[in-house]
C-alpha cells in the first residue's frame, strides 16, 4: 500500500463488496492502527472469524441507509448460495453481538419498516385510542402517533402477530468512524470503489509516506465526528440556539479548525435569519477570528450584522485594521464598501478608493430569447476567428494542466487515501507556500517556452484522471492547441498567478467566452475574452475582479450586453 491507486474488486465477483469492505479494513488497521479503541481491534478481530456469507451480509447491511432491517429484505443470491439463506447467516452476526435480533423501535423507525397495511394492524390499539378512521393515511397516521410521543418498544410489543423481525445493526458508528479514517471524510462511501472499477472516477496515483494520513491523534476523529454530528442536526432543522452550546472548543489541528469555523459560520447564518441577532454576531466572531484557519466571511459577516445593529464605531475599529492587512481580494473587496458605508455614517471623512477600471463594453441586438451565452457565440463566431463556450474551464484546465506535478506532490497531509481528486489542502492558507518550489518549476515553462509541450503532453497522458482544476469534458484537443497559439504565455502567468492568490475564489468569475483570432497580422490581439450579460444582469463581484485584472495588465476581455430584438 505504497501508492495512491484506486483498486476495486472486479465486479465480476459477485462477492466484490465485501473484497472492497476488507481493503478498507485492511487499510485503516495498517495506517491507523494506533487510533482504533479496544472496541475497534475487537470488531476486526470479531468480523474476520466470521462465515464467509454472515461477513457479506453484514456489509451489505452497513452498506444500505438506516440500522434497521427485515430479514425479507436481505435476500442475497450470493450469500444464499454461499451460505443458505439469510437468516443462517444472521445468527452469527447476532452471536457475536454485531447485530441485535430484537432492538426496541420508535414511533418513526416502525413507519420506516413497516407498510401502510401492516401499520394498520400492528397500531390497531393506537389508531382507535386516537380516535383516527381505520382506512387513515400513512403520513396522518404516522404524524398523529408522533404527537403522542409513545415509548419505544419491541416489534413484538408493538405488533405480537408480526409475521417476521425486525433486526438492528449495531456497529454502524463504528463503519462510519473505520470510513472515515480511510477517506478523511464522511461525503464519500463504499461506492466510490464500485465508481473505480466502472471507470466514471479515475484517480491520480501519489506515492503515499508513513505519514500520509487525515489523522495523527485518536482526540481528531473525535472533533470530526462531533462537528459533523452538528452539521446534521442543523440540517434536519435544531434550533441553532441549543447546537451552539454544543459546540466543541475550536481544534488545534488547522484543517479541523477549519471545518469548526465553517460550521460556526453556517449556525450563525441560521441565526440571523431566525432573528437571533446577538447569537448570530457570537458565532460569526467565534468563525472569523483568530486567524489563519479562521473564516474571512464570518469576518465580513459579523461586520455587516454590526453595521445593520447600529454598532458603527465598533465595526469601524475592527475593519479599519482587517482592510490594512488583508491579502484576500474578496475581503479586501467587501472591507472596502463596508469602510465607506461606515465612515459616512459616522460623518467621517472617506477615504477616497481608487476607482474601478471600467471594462471594455459592447451591445449586441439580436433575435431571441434564448440562452444568452449560445446566442452571442453563434452570432460572432468565424471560421477564422472561432468562439468558444469556456466559462471556468480553459483557463483554470491549462493552469491545472500546466501544474499537474505541484497539484499532485505527495506532501503530508495531502493524499492519504486513493480516491481523491485533489490534494486535501488545497484550499488551506498554507497550500501555495508548501509548494512554491513546485509551482515555481512548473510556471518556469511559460518563460522557456516548454509550455505547450507540457500542456498537450500532459492532456494526452492524463486523460479522464481526476484533477480539481480540468474539466475533460470541456477541453478537447483542437482547443488546446488553438488557445496555446493565441494566448501570449504572459497572459498566461498572469492569470495563473492571480489563480494561485486565492484558488478558492478566482477559481470561477472567468468571462463566459473566448473569441481566437487564427489568422490575426502581427501585432495584433490574437484572442479576447468575453463576458456575456443578458437583459438586466450585471458583474458580479468575482467577475469583477477578473476584469480589473485584464485591464490592469492588457488582457483584451470586454463585456457584452445582450439585448433582444422585438
Amino acid at each position: 500500500m505504497n501508492s495512491n491507486q484506486a483498486v476495486a474488486a472486479p465486479l465480476e465477483d459477485p462477492l466484490y463488496y465485501l473484497a472492497n469492505f476488507e481493503h478498507v479494513l485492511a487499510w485503516v488497521a495498517e495506517r491507523h492502527g494506533d487510533l482504533l479503541s479496544d472496541v475497534e481491534h475487537t470488531f476486526l478481530a470479531l468480523f474476520s472469524g466470521l462465515p464467509l456469507g454472515s461477513r457479506a451480509l453484514l456489509v451489505r447491511m452497513v452498506m444500505r441507509k438506516g440500522e434497521h432491517f427485515r430479514p425479507s429484505r436481505l435476500a442475497y443470491p450470493e450469500i444464499d448460495a454461499e451460505i443458505g439463506d439469510t437468516e443462517s447467516a444472521l445468527a452469527p452476526l447476532v452471536a457475536a453481538g454485531l447485530v441485535e435480533e430484537a432492538p426496541v423501535l420508535d414511533v418513526a423507525t416502525l413507519f420506516t419498516q413497516l407498510r401502510l397495511t401492516e401499520l394498520r394492524q400492528a397500531l390497531a390499539a393506537e389508531i382507535a385510542e386516537a380516535g383516527l378512521p381505520a382506512t387513515v393515511g400513512k403520513g396522518d397516521l404516522r404524524e398523529a402517533l408522533l404527537a403522542r410521543e409513545l415509548m419505544p418498544r419491541p416489534l413484538s410489543a408493538w405488533w405480537p402477530e408480526a409475521p417476521e423481525r425486525v433486526v438492528r445493526v449495531r456497529i454502524m458508528a463504528t463503519c462510519d468512524r473505520l470510513r472515515l479514517m480511510f477517506f478523511g471524510n464522511l461525503r464519500q462511501d463504499w461506492s466510490e470503489f464500485v465508481l473505480a472499477e466502472l471507470g466514471h472516477q479515475r484517480f491520480e496515483s501519489v506515492a503515499f509516506g508513513a505519514d500520509s494520513r487525515a489523522f495523527h491523534r485518536r482526540d481528531e476523529v473525535d472533533a470530526y465526528l462531533a462537528l459533523h454530528d452538528l452539521r446534521r442536526r442543523l440540517e434536519e432543522g435544531e434550533v441553532p440556539a441549543d447546537l451552539a452550546e454544543a459546540l466543541p472548543a475550536r481544534p488545534d489541528n488547522p484543517w479541523l479548525a477549519s471545518r469548526h469555523a465553517r460550521l460556526c459560520l453556517a449556525l450563525g447564518r441560521r441565526a440571523e435569519r431566525d432573528g437571533m441577532a446577538e447569537l448570530a454576531l457570537t458565532l460569526y466572531r467565534r468563525a472569523g477570528w483568530p486567524a489563519p484557519e479562521a473564516s474571512g466571511e464570518g469576518r465580513i459577516r459579523y461586520l455587516r450584522l454590526a453595521e445593520r445593529q447600529g454598532r458603527w464605531r465598533q465595526a469601524l475599529i475592527l475593519a479599519e485594521p482587517l482592510a490594512r492587512v488583508t491579502r484576500d481580494d474578496v475581503e479586501a473587496q467587501a472591507l472596502g464598501r463596508l469602510l465607506t458605508r461606515l465612515r459616512r455614517r459616522l460623518s467621517l471623512v472617506p477615504e477616497t478608493p481608487a476607482p474601478e477600471p471600467a471594462p471594455e463594453r459592447f451591445t449586441l441586438r439580436l433575435p431571441g430569447p434564448g440562452r444568452v451565452e449560445q446566442t452571442v457565440r453563434e452570432h460572432l463566431h468565424r471560421e477564422a476567428a472561432p468562439v468558444h463556450y469556456v466559462e471556468n474551464t480553459l483557463l483554470t484546465g491549462l493552469f491545472g494542466l500546466l501544474c499537474w506535478e505541484a497539484l499532485f506532490t505527495p506532501l503530508p497531509g495531502a493524499f492519504f487515501h486513493p480516491f481523491q481528486s485533489g490534494p486535501a489542502d488545497l484550499y488551506r492558507d498554507d497550500f501555495v507556500t508548501r509548494r512554491r518550489d513546485h509551482f515555481k518549476a512548473c510556471l518556469a515553462r511559460l518563460e522557456d517556452g516548454r509550455y505547450r509541450r507540457t500542456i498537450l503532453a500532459t492532456w494526452r497522458d492524463k486523460q479522464g484522471l481526476a484533477n480539481p482544476f480540468v474539466h475533460w469534458e470541456a477541453l478537447d484537443e483542437a482547443l488546446l492547441i488553438q488557445a496555446l497559439a493565441c494566448i501570449p504565455p504572459a497572459h498566461l502567468r498572469i492569470c495563473f498567478d492571480h489563480l494561485l492568490s486565492n484558488l478558492r475564489a478566482n477559481r470561477a468569475g472567468l468571462p463566459d467566452l473566448i473569441q481566437l483570432f487564427l489568422e490575426a497580422s502581427p501585432g495584433e490581439p490574437r484572442y479576447r475574452l468575453i463576458e456575456v450579460k443578458g437583459p438586466g444582469d450585471r458583474l458580479q463581484d468575482n467577475q469583477r475582479r477578473w476584469m480589473t485584472l485584464f485591464h490592469r495588465h492588457e488582457i483584451p476581455a470586454a463585456v457584452c450586453h445582450l439585448e433582444w430584438e422585438r
